[in-house]
């Protein structure tokens, strides 16, 4: 168990990095979303043929697998788009209300039953992201894309728990790269071919003009992108939740703010923008992890422990 939760803030530590990787990469949020999950696809299909590691899935698994593809897809344009519309800061903290909608989700998904606890933390996060929201009504068109974000990032969570034991990782992630691509694909398509590229205008692409081939320096940060934030942060993320209820790890996942913050503020001096109201919501996100934790770590110190949510104590 230890171990579940070493590996999922590890992830988490990589995927900190998909904020400031985002906001280098000149390229229109959608494009890049395709870029990503087809560079991800190709490298996961050739880890799992080199290791020949390839898993038979049942229909019923497959069908859910490409579902969960799709969610993610539209997760990773939302929270693209965030960054594109505020700065990655504010896209990465509104993140954080995931806990919340899982705390609300779980139970029903995976017919478990509703831990008061829990539900508190959630709501201590999302009012976290409430202060922050009240400090940056300029950025509201980011905001939302960043909840919007993170509802999905809730639903594909509890989704990948019921099938999470059953398959390899990698397996897991390419059926799943490959099904949001192909959304993605669509999208963009049925955009040229309906002149809709406007849904795609950003700060970096005032007049909507789709450019699909990234640039040289695009391509390292796609790559790394695509080999480091996703392939191995998706297989250590899946492998945790094999172990992990899909509450803690998305509560774990809140801590991914505060490493993608300080790189943002590393590298683009982004706490110029921000005001103090940013940071008593980060302080109170930070808070409902730590108390998480403790409920983890300490299950005795928690009456209502339950059992499924994976506790350090067993």
């Amino acid at each position: 168990m230890k171990r579940a939760l070493l590996y999922m803030h590890a992830a988490v530590l990589l995927w900190g990095f998909t904020g400031v990787l985002g906001r280098a990469i000149s390229l229109d949020f959608a494009v890049l979303v395709w870029w990503r999950m087809l560079l991800t696809a190709v490298m996961i299909a050739v880890i799992i043929t080199w290791r020949k590691n390839w898993a038979p899935v049942t229909k019923q698994d497959a069908l859910r697998l490409v579902f969960i593809g799709c969610l993610i897809g539209v997760h990773w344009v939302a929270f693209y788009g965030a960054i594109k519309f505020a700065n990655a800061s504010i896209a990465l903290i509104c993140l954080s209300t995931a806990s919340v909608f899982t705390a609300m989700l779980d139970p029903l998904v995976n017919k478990g039953r509703y831990n008061a606890s829990e539900l508190l933390l959630g709501l201590l996060a999302i009012g976290g992201v409430y202060l922050i929201y009240h400090g940056a009504l300029q950025m509201s068109t980011g905001i939302f894309l960043g909840i919007a974000a993170a509802i999905l990032s809730a639903v594909f969570t509890v989704l990948n728990k019921k099938v999470a034991h059953k398959y390899p990782a990698r397996v897991m992630v390419f059926y799943e790269m490959t099904a949001g691509w192909l959304l993605v694909s669509l999208a963009l398509l049925a955009s040229i071919l309906f002149h809709a590229e406007s849904w795609l205008i950003s700060p970096n692409n005032p007049a909507g003009a789709l450019v699909f081939w990234p640039s040289a320096t695009d391509w390292l940060w796609l790559l790394v992108l695509a080999l480091c934030c996703t392939v191995w942060a998706q297989s250590l993320a899946i492998s945790a939740l094999k172990q992990l209820s899909s509450f803690t790890v998305t509560l774990s996942v809140n801590l991914e703010p505060v490493y993608g913050i300080a790189l943002a503020f590393l590298f683009y001096q982004e706490q110029k923008d921000l005001h103090t109201s940013f940071y008593w919501g980060m302080g109170l996100i930070v808070l409902s992890v730590a108390l998480q934790m403790l409920r983890l770590l300490r299950p005795k110190l928690s009456p209502g422990f339950i059992r499924e949510k994976g506790g350090l104590g067993e």
